[in-house]
Protein backbone atom coordinates (compact mmCIF):
# COMPACT_ATOMS: atom_id res chain seq x y z
CA UNK A 1 0.00 0.00 0.00
CA UNK A 2 1.33 3.66 -0.86
CA UNK A 3 -0.25 6.78 0.23
CA UNK A 4 -0.69 8.53 -3.37
CA UNK A 5 -1.68 11.70 -2.01
CA UNK A 6 -2.98 14.09 0.77
CA UNK A 7 -4.57 16.71 0.83
CA UNK A 8 -5.29 19.19 3.89
CA UNK A 9 -8.20 21.71 4.66
CA UNK A 10 -6.56 24.04 7.30
CA UNK A 11 -8.85 24.96 10.19
CA UNK A 12 -9.52 28.43 10.10
CA UNK A 13 -10.04 28.83 14.51
CA UNK A 14 -6.18 29.32 15.35
CA UNK A 15 -7.10 28.29 19.09
CA UNK A 16 -8.20 25.07 18.82
CA UNK A 17 -6.79 21.60 19.11
CA UNK A 18 -7.96 20.76 15.46
CA UNK A 19 -5.43 22.04 13.15
CA UNK A 20 -6.77 20.56 9.88
CA UNK A 21 -8.83 17.75 8.39
CA UNK A 22 -7.23 15.87 5.56
CA UNK A 23 -8.15 13.24 3.16
CA UNK A 24 -5.59 10.15 1.77
CA UNK A 25 -5.47 8.30 -1.13
CA UNK A 26 -4.06 4.90 -1.23
CA UNK A 27 -2.21 3.44 -3.94
CA UNK A 28 -4.24 6.28 -6.39
CA UNK A 29 -7.45 3.89 -6.09
CA UNK A 30 -9.25 4.40 -2.57
CA UNK A 31 -9.73 7.34 -0.29
CA UNK A 32 -10.01 8.18 3.49
CA UNK A 33 -11.82 11.51 4.59
CA UNK A 34 -11.75 13.16 7.55
CA UNK A 35 -8.64 12.02 9.03
CA UNK A 36 -7.90 15.05 11.71
CA UNK A 37 -4.27 16.68 12.46
CA UNK A 38 -4.62 17.52 16.21
CA UNK A 39 -2.45 19.25 18.40
CA UNK A 40 -1.76 17.63 21.73
CA UNK A 41 0.29 18.21 24.61
CA UNK A 42 3.53 16.06 22.72
CA UNK A 43 2.72 17.71 19.45
CA UNK A 44 0.82 16.88 16.28
CA UNK A 45 -0.86 13.93 16.22
CA UNK A 46 -3.13 11.84 13.34
CA UNK A 47 -6.44 10.94 14.38
CA UNK A 48 -8.67 8.55 12.03
CA UNK A 49 -11.90 8.93 11.06
CA UNK A 50 -14.57 7.92 13.72
CA UNK A 51 -18.38 8.15 14.47
CA UNK A 52 -20.39 8.44 17.35
CA UNK A 53 -20.86 5.65 19.60
CA UNK A 54 -24.72 4.98 20.33
CA UNK A 55 -26.85 2.39 21.80
CA UNK A 56 -30.65 2.27 21.57
CA UNK A 57 -33.71 3.66 24.32
CA UNK A 58 -35.27 1.19 26.74
CA UNK A 59 -38.76 2.56 26.28
CA UNK A 60 -39.34 3.17 22.54
CA UNK A 61 -36.01 1.56 20.81
CA UNK A 62 -35.05 5.16 19.29
CA UNK A 63 -30.90 5.28 18.35
CA UNK A 64 -29.28 7.81 20.73
CA UNK A 65 -25.73 8.72 20.93
CA UNK A 66 -24.31 7.88 24.31
CA UNK A 67 -24.33 11.54 25.59
CA UNK A 68 -27.41 11.77 24.96
CA UNK A 69 -29.64 12.98 28.23
CA UNK A 70 -33.26 12.04 26.47
CA UNK A 71 -34.03 9.94 23.91
CA UNK A 72 -34.33 11.73 20.60
CA UNK A 73 -37.54 9.92 19.73
CA UNK A 74 -39.72 9.64 23.30
CA UNK A 75 -38.06 12.01 25.67
CA UNK A 76 -37.08 9.01 27.95
CA UNK A 77 -34.25 10.29 30.27
CA UNK A 78 -31.69 8.00 29.25
CA UNK A 79 -28.83 7.14 31.78
CA UNK A 80 -25.49 8.39 31.91
CA UNK A 81 -22.65 5.64 31.56
CA UNK A 82 -24.54 3.51 29.15
CA UNK A 83 -21.54 2.99 27.42
CA UNK A 84 -18.98 0.36 27.17
CA UNK A 85 -15.58 1.46 29.51
CA UNK A 86 -12.01 1.08 28.19
CA UNK A 87 -8.81 0.01 30.50
CA UNK A 88 -8.84 2.95 32.03
CA UNK A 89 -12.68 2.95 33.39
CA UNK A 90 -13.89 5.85 30.77
CA UNK A 91 -16.55 5.51 28.45
CA UNK A 92 -15.84 4.73 24.67
CA UNK A 93 -17.87 7.86 23.07
CA UNK A 94 -16.10 7.12 19.58
CA UNK A 95 -15.47 4.28 17.18
CA UNK A 96 -12.56 4.75 14.46
CA UNK A 97 -14.50 3.94 11.08
CA UNK A 98 -10.57 3.15 9.66
CA UNK A 99 -7.27 2.79 10.91
CA UNK A 100 -4.06 1.21 10.48
CA UNK A 101 -3.55 -2.18 11.88
CA UNK A 102 0.68 -2.24 12.89
CA UNK A 103 2.63 0.26 14.46
CA UNK A 104 4.57 0.67 11.32
CA UNK A 105 1.98 1.81 9.25
CA UNK A 106 0.37 4.30 11.58
CA UNK A 107 4.19 5.41 11.87
CA UNK A 108 4.06 6.09 8.38
CA UNK A 109 0.74 7.47 8.00
CA UNK A 110 1.49 9.90 10.67
CA UNK A 111 4.84 10.99 8.86
CA UNK A 112 2.98 12.13 5.50
CA UNK A 113 -0.07 13.63 7.12
CA UNK A 114 2.21 15.43 9.57
CA UNK A 115 4.69 16.36 6.14
CA UNK A 116 1.25 17.66 4.18
CA UNK A 117 -0.07 19.84 6.82
CA UNK A 118 3.66 21.76 7.60
CA UNK A 119 3.50 22.31 3.78
CA UNK A 120 -0.15 23.29 3.39
CA UNK A 121 0.46 25.66 6.64
CA UNK A 122 3.34 27.17 4.97
CA UNK A 123 1.55 27.70 1.68
CA UNK A 124 -1.50 29.52 3.55
CA UNK A 125 1.10 32.28 4.86
CA UNK A 126 1.28 33.53 1.03
CA UNK A 127 -1.60 36.36 0.23
CA UNK A 128 -2.83 34.43 -2.69
CA UNK A 129 -3.56 31.54 -0.76
CA UNK A 130 -6.40 29.77 -1.55
CA UNK A 131 -7.49 26.36 0.58
CA UNK A 132 -7.98 22.76 -1.08
CA UNK A 133 -11.26 21.68 -1.41
CA UNK A 134 -11.42 17.94 0.04
CA UNK A 135 -14.30 17.21 -1.98
CA UNK A 136 -12.73 17.64 -5.49
CA UNK A 137 -11.93 14.13 -6.91
CA UNK A 138 -12.07 12.90 -10.49
CA UNK A 139 -13.15 9.84 -10.74
CA UNK A 140 -12.86 7.70 -13.50
CA UNK A 141 -15.97 6.85 -15.07
CA UNK A 142 -19.49 6.71 -13.27
CA UNK A 143 -20.32 6.21 -9.82
CA UNK A 144 -22.80 3.04 -9.21
CA UNK A 145 -26.17 3.86 -7.84
CA UNK A 146 -27.19 2.43 -4.94
CA UNK A 147 -30.36 0.47 -4.85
Amino acid sequence: MKISEVRVKMVANKDDRLKAFCSMTLDNDFVIRDVKVIEGAGGLFVAMPSRKMSDHCEKCGGKNHLRAKYCNNCGTSLSENRGRQDVKGRVKLHADIAHPINAQCRKDIQEMIIAAYAEELKRSEAPDYKPVDLDDYDYEGDVPETT
